[in-house]
């Protein structure tokens, strides 16, 4: 008995020697799994600092240089004339403004139906296999150059406009937003597919037993629960929209004057910064008031999208 006794108290004794090194060892991953996740929470706060500094001293340079155009320009000038001369000194930019803006709203017009339309036929329609055809495919449009677009435009739908409906000279508003519509809607049709697969399935089907039509459950049911999705989606077109350069610039018409039909040639806030930007010397005031032109362009924006999230907010 004293042996079996003996032997016991051994393998007791080594048994809590192993649990005593186990809970160190385990201890320690404990503490390293501390230390490699608060260094990860700071990393994230570092790069979301990093990017806000980065954002906003873009802004403050943008702006402080643009602002610096109303030593030399009345701002009543600058935002109520239209009357566009560097070399008399005259600075509005009033057709610009008016130019972006009604280029985009026409573009959202055009392409948010028919992208929406696209998002509820892929994500409650279309079959799988055409699903897994047209989602690359929709990533793929989404990466062509905006060049690209505007070279097609230039050779294929100016020439059209311009045969078809009789304009001087085909360029203009709407050939700029009808690229402009087939631009953004990879990124509408995208994004809503998302938000409208996003629904919850028992609240289709609750709608559809209750005696709903599928038309009717899609328009006061599932369209309406993921608006929160499809104005973001509209949100990001919109952006996408009124910042775009290079394709505006090679269908607008580079004219500035004030907008008076969509067929006549003008100018947007983009489409006038990239043509005058290499003729402009840094500080001068030309210079100064494409920086302003370019500030502007960011206020509008951010209007444009606050506008639309407080209507999403209500609307939700």
């Amino acid at each position: 008995m004293s042996c079996i006794t003996f032997i016991q108290e051994v393998f007791m004794e080594r048994a809590a020697t192993i649990g005593r090194l186990d809970g160190k060892q385990s201890g320690g991953g404990h503490e390293r799994r501390l230390f490699y996740d608060k260094c990860g929470r700071y990393l994230f706060i570092a790069a979301a600092f990093l990017m806000t500094i980065i954002i906003f001293s873009i802004i403050f340079f943008v702006g402080k240089q643009g602002l610096m155009t109303f030593a030399e320009v009345s701002p009543l000038e600058f935002f109520f004339s239209a009357s566009w001369d560097p070399s008399l000194g005259k600075f509005g930019a009033l057709s610009f403004i008016v130019g972006s803006l009604v280029t985009t709203i026409l573009s959202v017009l055009i392409g948010a139906p028919l992208g929406l339309l696209g998002a509820i036929f892929l994500a409650k329609v279309a079959p799988s296999w055409l699903k897994n055809i047209m989602r690359p495919a929709t990533d793929i449009y989404v990466a062509i150059p905006s060049v690209v677009y505007g070279y097609i435009g230039l050779t294929l739908l100016v020439p059209y406009l311009r045969d078809a409906l009789g304009a001087t000279t085909g360029f203009g508003v709407l050939a700029a937003s009808l690229v402009l519509a087939i631009m953004i809607m990879p990124t509408i049709l995208s994004i809503s597919t998302d938000a409208l697969n996003a629904v919850s399935k028992p609240l289709e089907e609750a709608s559809l037993a209750l005696g709903a039509t599928w038309w009717q459950t899609m328009v006061h049911v599932i369209v309406p629960a993921a608006a929160p999705g499809i104005l973001t989606a509209v949100v990001l077109a919109m952006a996408r929209a009124i910042g775009e350069t290079m394709a505006v610039q090679m269908l607008i018409g580079n004219t500035p004057q004030i907008v008076t039909s969509l067929l006549s040639p003008t100018a947007t806030l983009t489409s006038n910064i990239v043509v005058e930007m290499g003729n402009t010397p840094f500080g001068s005031v030309w210079g100064n008031a494409l920086f302003l032109m370019a500030f502007v362009l960011l206020l509008i924006s951010l209007a444009m999208i606050l506008v639309i999230r407080r209507f999403g907010t209500r609307r939700v």
